[in-house]
C-alpha cells in the first residue's frame, strides 16, 4: 500500500466529487468518475471544463495544460470497472448508504487498494465495520471548493492501520495540498470546531435578533472571508443540515448541536443554496 499511487478513482459526482476529480487530474493522475446518474457525471464534466476554462483566462494554466487535465478524467455508470490504486468516496452523507458502496468497493477491488472517504462527520470506524480488509479504509476529507481549499483532514478509524493513513498523508502532499491528521470522532477537527460558526448563527436568526445580511457583514468585518449564511449557500444547505444532525446524534443529542429549524425548512423547501438557486440569498 506504500507503492506510488497512479490511477484514482471517484465515487459521487456531485460538487465534492467532480472538484476532487479535478485536483487528481491536475496532479498528473488518471482519473475515473463514477456516478449512478448519467445526469451527474454530464454536469460534473461541464462544471470541471468551466473551472479550468477560468484557469486559463486568469493565466493559471494553458490550453495544452487544460486539454491535459481533461484527457485525464472518464467518466462511468458502470461501479464494477471502479478499480484503482485508490478510491475516494464522495456520496451522500448517510450511512448505511456508505458501507453498502465500501462493501461492493471492496468485493471488487484487491486488498491493496485503499479505500477513501470524504465524509464530513460519519467516523470512519462505523464505515469500515464489516467490510473486508478494514485496515485500508482511511478518512480523506476535501473541503469545498476542493480544487482551491488547501487544507484535507486525513482520519484514522480504530482498524486503519498507520501505513494507509501515511500513503494518504503523503499522497495529499504530492497533490500540492496540507493534510491533517486525525483521530475518529464526531466531526473531525474541522466541522466540529466550525460547526458553531453555523449553528450560533443560525440561533441568532431564529431570535430574530437581525437579519441573515447583517451577521454576515459583521462576522466578514471581524475577518472571516465569507459570513455563515454565505457559506452555507456555498456548501449547500443539505449538506450542512446533514453533517450538524449527524454530530447532533454523535453527541447524544447534546443541545450545544441540536439542528436549526430555519434550516430544515430550507432544504425541505428545496432552497439548497448556490446549486439550486437559492438559499438564504437568492442567485436566480
Amino acid at each position: 500500500m506504500g507503492a506510488k499511487m497512479n490511477k484514482v478513482a471517484i465515487a459521487g459526482a456531485g460538487a465534492m466529487g467532480s472538484g476532487i476529480a479535478q485536483v487528481f487530474a491536475i496532479a498528473g493522475l488518471e482519473v475515473l468518475l463514477y456516478d449512478v446518474a448519467e445526469t451527474s457525471l454530464s454536469k460534473a464534466k461541464a462544471t470541471i471544463e468551466q473551472q479550468l476554462a477560468g484557469a486559463v483566462a486568469k493565466g493559471k494554466m494553458d490550453e495544452s495544460g487544460k486539454s491535459k487535465v481533461l484527457e485525464r478524467i472518464n467518466y462511468t455508470t458502470d461501479i464494477n470497472v471502479l478499480k484503482a490504486d485508490i478510491v475516494v468516496e464522495a456520496i451522500v452523507e448517510k450511512l448505511e448508504v456508505k458501507k453498502q458502496l465500501f462493501a461492493k468497493l471492496a468485493a471488487i477491488n484487491n486488498s491493496e487498494t485503499i479505500l477513501a472517504s470524504n465524509t464530513s462527520s460519519i467516523p470512519i470506524t462505523q464505515i469500515a465495520k464489516g467490510i473486508l480488509h478494514p485496515e485500508r479504509i482511511v478518512g480523506m476529507h476535501f473541503f469545498n471548493p476542493a480544487h482551491i481549499m488547501k487544507l484535507v483532514e486525513v482520519i484514522s478509524g480504530v482498524e486503519t492501520s498507520e501505513e494507509v493513513a501515511q500513503a494518504v498523508k503523503d499522497l495529499v502532499t504530492a497533490l500540492g495540498k496540507t493534510p491533517v491528521m486525525c483521530k475518529d470522532s464526531p466531526g473531525f477537527v474541522v466541522n466540529r470546531v466550525a460547526r458553531h460558526y453555523y449553528v450560533e448563527s443560525l440561533k441568532i436568526l431564529e431570535e430574530r435578533a437581525t437579519t441573515v445580511e447583517n451577521i454576515d457583514a459583521l462576522m466578514e468585518s471581524a475577518g472571516f472571508k465569507l459570513g455563515p449564511f454565505k457559506l452555507m449557500d456555498l456548501v449547500g444547505n443539505d449538506i450542512n443540515f446533514a453533517v450538524t444532525s449527524s454530530l447532533f446524534a454523535s453527541f447524544h443529542q447534546e443541545s450545544k448541536f441540536r439542528p436549526s429549524r430555519i434550516q430544515q425548512q430550507k432544504v425541505e423547501a428545496g432552497h439548497l443554496g448556490k446549486k439550486s438557486g437559492k438559499g438564504f440569498y437568492n442567485y436566480t
